[in-house]
């Protein structure tokens, strides 16, 4: 199947991915909205599915999707997902739509993990798009000052609020040359949940849309 829309065409192609008796990790965003909606036409291939976000619970029970909680599975074969940018060594940032901490959390737990994106997502060089951190509220000011120290410019995501209750400060002008490194040092400061920089789990499969 081809389309005039290349969101529609990466998804469409993750499709093969999927195996009879798949334990489904699902991700958040438009690209994945178009994944979930053809899940629809094989989800007897599917035995359940593990979501990151209310968004897409919503969506694929709304298409008949048998979803669980991820402690209710061993380990997941598959995670399908976005991203906000990825580069040439398949690093990502995401985390535009808020959810990426649990997103992170579904692909450390999953043996294959695939990202869909339309080619506007991909760059040499990771940095273009605000680096997200979901943070405890009660921690911002102090998270905010100890980013400031690694170059950034953390901006609060007024009116987010993350699923898990937290809030987000998109970090602007965040040196990437390293991504590991920073994902690790961002990770280490207190008060931070997680980070939107995903190159410790990398995807196995990026399919881009032309």
């Amino acid at each position: 199947m081809s389309t005039n829309n290349p969101k529609q065409d990466a998804a469409y192609k993750a499709l093969e991915f999927i195996k009879p008796g798949c334990l489904l990790g699902v991700g958040t965003g438009s690209t994945v909205n178009y994944f979930i909606d053809f899940l629809k036409d094989i989800k007897g291939k599917i035995e359940v599915c593990v979501s990151s976000s209310k968004q897409s619970t919503e969506r694929l029970k709304a298409h008949g999707l048998s979803v669980v909680d991820l402690n209710q599975v061993p380990s997941l074969d598959l995670y399908v997902d976005g991203a906000d940018e990825v580069d040439s060594y398949k690093n990502l940032i995401k985390g535009g739509g808020g959810a990426h901490t649990l997103e992170k959390l579904v692909a450390v737990n999953s043996k294959t993990f695939i990202c869909i994106v339309d080619a506007s997502k991909c760059v040499e060089f990771l940095g273009r798009f605000p680096v997200p951190v979901e943070v405890l509220p009660s921690a911002r000011s102090y998270v905010a000052r100890e980013l400031i120290k690694l170059k950034a410019q953390p901006v609060y995501r007024e009116g987010m609020i993350t699923d898990s209750g937290n809030i987000i400060l998109d970090c602007v002008h965040l040196p990437l040359d390293n991504p590991l490194e920073m994902e690790n040092s961002i990770k280490s400061i207190t008060g931070v949940v997680e980070v939107g920089i995903f190159a410790k789990r990398r995807p196995e499969h990026i399919i881009i849309g032309q």
